[in-house]
């Protein structure tokens, strides 16, 4: 299943599909036809559900704050719950080399959250 909203992006993860291959599906479809419906619904909790539940909970709040402000869409209000951020920072990569550029390049909606990922991290080829 292609998921078309944030909230199939997390069921699916919550499901056992790779969060990252889901994220990617609906990225590939929300560039090609952006939609408010796509960013509205909450994703279910992924933390305790997942390895790292507690950083896609994060992630998916950056993501729709992001793609809103990317889209010119209003950013739903779930994104700004003050559990979808972090209490420790984490870094996309672990290396010790990288970490000044990501947390140079992180854009806005992801550094609020203590998520540290490239200035592309949502972008689709």
């Amino acid at each position: 299943m292609i998921p078309k909203t944030l909230a199939e992006v997390a069921e699916l993860a919550a499901s056992g599909e790779s969060f990252d291959l889901s994220m990617a599906d609906f990225l590939d479809g929300f560039f090609w036809n952006p939609s408010q419906a796509a960013l509205a619904a909450s994703p279910k909790r992924l933390a305790g559900a997942l390895p790292q539940g507690e950083v896609a909970d994060a992630y998916l709040a950056a993501a729709a704050e992001w793609l809103a402000w990317k889209f010119n869409l209003q950013p739903p209000k779930w994104a700004f719950e003050e559990d979808r951020a972090l209490r420790r920072p984490w870094f996309a990569s672990q290396l010790a080399s990288l970490r000044a550029v990501l947390l140079w390049e992180s854009p806005a909606p992801f550094r609020s959250r203590n998520l540290f990922v490239s200035a592309n991290a949502l972008n689709r080829a």
